[in-house]
């Protein structure tokens, strides 16, 4: 066997080493952006997000300059910005980006956005319009990959589509009643089938007039009304609004179960894209017996029985 020279092995090493570099890079806002733009771009395209997918980008403004800083370099370079361009990223975002490339002087900011900001991702029709929107980006960008990225993204959808609910599924969850966070109610209604009884928000919305403090008052008004709510539905991205409701309801003896859904791929363990999201959406509200129900009550007639034999096994011991 011959042996090969020295300097090419160690050639040959480096270039196994080292990456080769992607037709595109892109920095996206959020992860929701990202995560679909990397899987149709696959090896053509590197994509990296500012803000953590675990939090509201509002709750998060030293995490997202520090993700800038951090990735400086690849921001200054990067071919494509992309935004949601809603109210959020608008004011805790955009401008972090923005004032970083006016501040060293690497220009301005071209970003491409959605046509409409306020769409959202986390049903599977819903997600089928984003991921769409995604391609044509990249297929703008890129038009040399076109094919490339039309065969990713026709995967993309048919992991969308198997995300969706089944037969089954759908009987096991539609009809139950729940209070959900308003970011959620149209997955909760449109997508699940669920019976809303009532909502919960942040203060900011809409002047106050659905804060988890109001729900609570109406609670204690009107406990018939919840008697049957299955479920109180968050939202991780916006902090932990629904304990003090759930905490009504059981003092009001329902036994009720508080779950959190997520909006943001990456952001639960083993939730690594919008197919994940959406199924592990719905995997928390299959119907299942709460853990706080009580047992049923045994037939009069049974705990009679029961403790004649109690009192006689009694009567015998005491007499032994």
């Amino acid at each position: 066997m011959r042996s090969i020279p020295i300097f090419t092995a160690v050639l040959l090493a480096l270039l196994l080493a080292v990456p080769v570099s992607a037709d595109l890079t892109v920095v996206s806002t959020t992860a929701v952006l990202a995560e679909p733009l990397q899987y149709i771009g696959g090896e053509k395209v590197e994509v990296m997000y500012i803000s953590d997918p675990t939090l509201c980008p509002h709750l998060q403004q030293d995490v997202i300059n520090n993700r800038i800083q951090l990735n400086r370099d690849f921001i200054r370079d990067a071919d494509l910005l992309v935004a949601h361009n809603t109210s959020v990223d608008q004011a805790y975002v955009m401008p972090f980006v923005d004032d970083f490339m006016a501040a060293n002087e690497y220009g301005s900011v071209q970003w491409t956005t959605p046509g409409d900001p306020t769409m959202t991702w986390n049903t599977p029709e819903k997600a089928n319009t984003l991921v769409a929107i995604v391609k044509d980006w990249l297929v703008a960008a890129d038009p040399d990959n076109r094919t490339y990225y039309e065969d990713r993204y026709a995967s993309y959808v048919t992991l969308i589509e198997a995300a969706d609910l089944t037969d089954d599924e759908r009987q096991a969850i539609s009809g139950q009643d729940v209070i959900t966070i308003v970011w959620q109610r149209d997955a909760v209604e449109n997508w699940l089938g669920l019976n809303v009884v009532n909502i919960y928000a942040p203060e900011h919305y809409q002047g106050g007039k659905y804060t988890a403090a109001k729900l609570v008052d109406d609670i204690n008004a009107n406990p018939e009304k919840y008697a049957n709510v299955t479920y109180i539905i968050e939202n991780m991205q916006s902090g932990e609004l629904g304990k003090g409701v759930e905490e009504a309801l059981n003092d009001k003896g329902i036994p009720v179960q508080r779950v959190v859904f997520t909006n943001f791929p990456k952001s639960v363990p083993g939730v690594e894209t919008i197919p994940d999201v959406i199924v592990y959406n719905k995997g928390l509200v299959m119907m299942q017996t709460p853990a706080t129900t009580p047992a049923p009550e045994a037939p009069v007639g049974i705990l009679a029985v029961l403790g004649a034999v109690a009192i006689g096994l009694l009567l015998i011991s005491r007499r032994d």
